[in-house]
């Protein structure tokens, strides 16, 4: 039987917790004197804390001592972790779950391969841990995307080469990561955005049981 491994990547994929970086990381740019826009919020997508701030920073010409900066990388954190403690199953995306499980029918391994640090919290307040049989996350990882590390040792973990890996990405930075990994990349967005993937999907609800037949027989 053919094996694959599937790899999904966590915000904007599984649950949308962009909305709340969006509205943490205004607080933060607002409290420094910088102006924050959902267009910039795009930038920061999949993109780790530290180079976020630096980003932000940047923008408004500021800048910090070390001291002021690491505070506010933690107050960031947990203005957006307040978020993420009253998040329930209501927040999973439409038809994961359904994806999720036809995979698990079909035996085939499931990876959770992430920039988040706060990725198996998440996956706890949704529910949905028990269905990956490893996470990788901001945790476990040196490099951040579009550096391949994170899907690569999801692969390693999953004890498939990573040219039988499938990626499902919703950002520019996690498609050319996936593609760097020499994977197959499936964007989760709109296509102008994500065109270097392989395959891209407005959301799960365009992803038929025959199409990952398909991905797991090719």
């Amino acid at each position: 039987m053919n094996k694959k491994g599937f790899i999904f990547d966590l915000d904007g994929v599984i649950v949308d917790t962009a909305k709340y970086h969006f509205l943490a990381w205004k607080k933060l740019a607002n409290s420094v004197g910088v102006d924050f826009t959902e267009t910039q919020n795009e930038q920061l997508k999949g993109v780790s804390r530290k180079k976020s701030l630096e980003k932000i920073l940047k923008w408004g010409n500021k800048s910090l001592s070390e001291d002021e900066f690491s505070k506010l990388m933690s107050l960031k954190n947990e203005d957006y972790l307040s978020y993420v403690n009253n998040m329930d199953e209501s927040e999973i995306l439409p038809d994961v779950p359904k994806i999720l499980n036809f995979l698990i029918e079909e035996k085939q391994p499931i990876a959770l391969g992430s920039a988040s640090k706060n990725a198996r919290t998440i996956l706890e307040k949704v529910n949905l841990l028990s269905k990956f049989n490893t996470i990788v996350d901001g945790n476990g990882v040196a490099k951040g995307k579009p550096n391949p590390e994170v899907f690569l040792t999801a692969a390693k973990n999953l004890g498939i080469k990573a040219d039988k890996c499938i990626v499902f990405e919703d950002a520019k930075a996690g498609i050319e990561a996936a593609n760097a990994a020499n994977m197959v990349s499936i964007g989760i967005g709109e296509k102008d955005v994500l065109q270097n993937a392989d395959y891209v999907f407005k959301d799960f609800t365009e992803i038929s049981e025959e199409f990952i037949t398909e991905l797991i027989k090719n």
